[in-house]
């Protein structure tokens, strides 16, 4: 798998197919492989054209392990997809996010609007707007399940949830605990307002962690929203509702 380093951080990414460039960026504890190529997200965009890169985050997949949350914060996350769009030798590419990844295609396109061609925030409605919880009921209890000694140990459901997630995903329980205090920035109404590329809000009927994907859309100027019929925030992830929106979308950038 290629890879690059951004300062002490080496990130893995795959890099697939010609046409117009799409990045993608992955949610919390999970990492290119399980949030894009098993879904079959990788295969639908190569199939329409397109030039398909997914990164793994920091913390994440075969990227560098840290252990300081403020490594960890979307500031500086994006900052690793502005680094993977320069050693690509890229001026600009659509990028789509799930959940945290669509937190940091936020940040980026706020930072470096002249990098994002269009944005596709998936997972994520108006909770990325406000206290920064990212809809989590309480962030520092999944932090105690992910840094207990062991899954039986966990008895908070979402906690659990998470823990096992990611020792489904075999991540590094230490380096997602620290990202997860690192990297639940909000912005703010005004913040939101100033995301000047074109945005699509995609998020699951059933997804109480996203908040509502018409909320969001209505603060920023250019945005449409998706909802995904009776998908919960896992379920929405490789949904063919979810995928047909997004070539649509794209399509209407050309």
């Amino acid at each position: 798998m290629p890879h690059f380093s951004h300062g002490e951080v080496e990130i893995d990414f795959l890099d697939q197919g010609e046409g117009e460039p799409i990045v993608l960026v992955h949610g919390f504890a999970s990492n290119k492989e399980v949030n894009w190529v098993n879904p079959g997200w990788v295969t639908t965009l190569l199939r329409a054209g397109r030039r398909v890169i997914a990164l793994d985050n920091r913390g994440h997949g075969g990227s560098t392990k840290l252990y300081e949350p403020a490594a960890y914060h979307s500031s500086i996350m994006a900052e690793d997809v502005r680094a993977l769009l320069d050693h690509l030798g890229l001026p600009r590419a659509d990028v789509m996010g799930y959940s945290m990844g669509a937190r940091i295609t936020a940040f980026l396109a706020l930072a470096h609007p002249q990098r994002v061609r269009s944005a596709v925030f998936g997972g994520l409605g108006i909770r990325l707007v406000g206290n920064g919880d990212g809809g989590l009921p309480d962030p520092e209890t999944i932090v105690r399940g992910l840094e207990a000694a062991s899954l039986a140990e966990v008895t908070d459901p979402v906690a659990r949830q998470f823990r096992s997630f990611a020792e489904q995903t075999r991540s590094d329980l230490r380096a997602l605990a620290a990202c997860l205090r690192g990297s639940r920035q909000s912005l703010s109404r005004s913040e939101v307002g100033r995301i000047a590329v074109p945005l699509l809000v995609a998020v699951g009927s059933k997804d109480p962690i996203a908040g509502s994907a018409q909320e969001l859309a209505a603060l920023v100027p250019h945005a449409q929203a998706l909802v995904i019929p009776d998908r919960d925030h896992m379920l929405a992830v490789g949904d063919r509702v979810f995928k047909a929106g997004v070539l649509d979308f794209l399509d209407e950038r050309h």
